[in-house]
């Protein structure tokens, strides 16, 4: 029976869904290690200790909150230093955080912190006698590659959506713990955060995602992609590379092996032939939907539907499709 440690990301003092992804992770592994506890530790502004209840609805048994006003801008040296100094002293097997932008900067600070193996963009979590077993796409997703990884704790970072969201209602003990290191001394300070339009998921929490391409042939075509998602409902939109270097879309939506790395439920690619760097980003995806008047488009051999013709003419057809299967439900 071991301990897992789980990092449970916040924004603007919400939890994030990851946050719920990797609570659920962790209580799949404790469970799977004879019985274990998940220690979930939730860092951000005075008043986020009131989301541990939420946590513990999804198979936390303890939740330490740690919480000071420089953590409302993410102070990462602070953070990491606190988890890597409950990891030491807790026995734990493994401390978890997701594969996101916060997730990719604490995962190799703790493990530098512990002396400990970090593996990154975890899709599967097993544990092996001693060891865990673990997998994750490598070469830009064309292959899915196993580790085993010796040592305690070992620092695992999951991809977003990889795990789902269950709720396993446990009674929650609550801690908590001050800061290991003092947030005025660290070096990186967040000045200011930005955020982007609202309205729309952001492609790492939406479950689905309509994305275009340069197969739109103007600018102005984008809105057949925008009035796609708006009949979803649920859907962020996201774009190629070649889109947004063409000032089509802001460089955020951008999806592929220099932008950002997704896996929805459903992913709707329209218009996009499907180069190697676009399908990095998305190619875990659990349905992906192609629209391409290219029937030897790459995107078809990683589709598990595909659409040939003309999107000017499909989109808006499968747009009103979608906002009449709406009204029957």
């Amino acid at each position: 029976m071991a301990n897992v440690l789980a990092f449970a990301e916040t924004r603007g003092g919400e939890l994030r869904k990851i946050a719920l992804e990797v609570m659920s992770a962790a209580r799949r592994l404790a469970d799977a290690t004879g019985g274990g506890e998940v220690h979930a530790m939730i860092a951000g502004a005075p008043g986020v200790a009131a989301k541990g209840d939420q946590l513990g609805r999804y198979g936390a048994d303890v939740v330490i909150a740690v919480e000071h006003p420089a953590y409302a801008t993410f102070d990462r040296e602070s953070i990491a230093a606190t988890i890597a100094a409950r990891a030491k002293g807790g026995g734990y097997r493994a401390v978890l955080l997701g594969f996101s932008a916060q997730g990719r900067d604490l995962g190799p600070r703790v493990a530098a912190a512990l002396d400990a193996a970090v593996v990154s963009d975890v899709v599967e979590l097993e544990p092996t006698g001693e060891t865990l077993t673990v997998k994750h796409p490598g070469y830009a997703n064309k292959v899915m590659i196993t580790l085993m990884v010796a040592g305690t704790p070992a620092v695992v970072s999951i991809r977003p959506s990889a795990f789902t969201a269950t709720e396993k209602g446990r009674t929650v003990r609550s801690e908590t713990m001050a800061p290991a290191s003092d947030p005025a001394a660290s070096r990186v300070k967040v000045k200011e955060m930005v955020e982007g339009a609202k309205g729309r998921p952001d492609l790492a929490d939406a479950p689905v995602i309509v994305a275009g391409g340069r197969g739109l042939k103007a600018p102005e075509n984008f809105k057949l992609v925008e009035e796609l998602a708006d009949a979803f409902g649920n859907a962020a939109v996201g774009a190629t590379r070649a889109v947004t270097d063409e000032g089509w879309r802001p460089h955020a939506d951008q999806i592929g092996q220099t932008g950002r790395q997704v896996s929805p439920q459903l992913y709707v690619a329209v218009g996009i032939s499907g180069a190697i760097q676009h399908l990095a980003g998305m190619r875990t995806s659990k349905t992906i939907v192609a629209i391409n008047k290219d029937k030897e488009a790459p995107i078809f051999k990683v589709a598990d539907y595909g659409i040939v013709g003309d999107v000017l003419e499909i989109v808006p057809a499968l747009t009103q499709a979608v906002r009449e299967a709406k009204k029957g439900h």
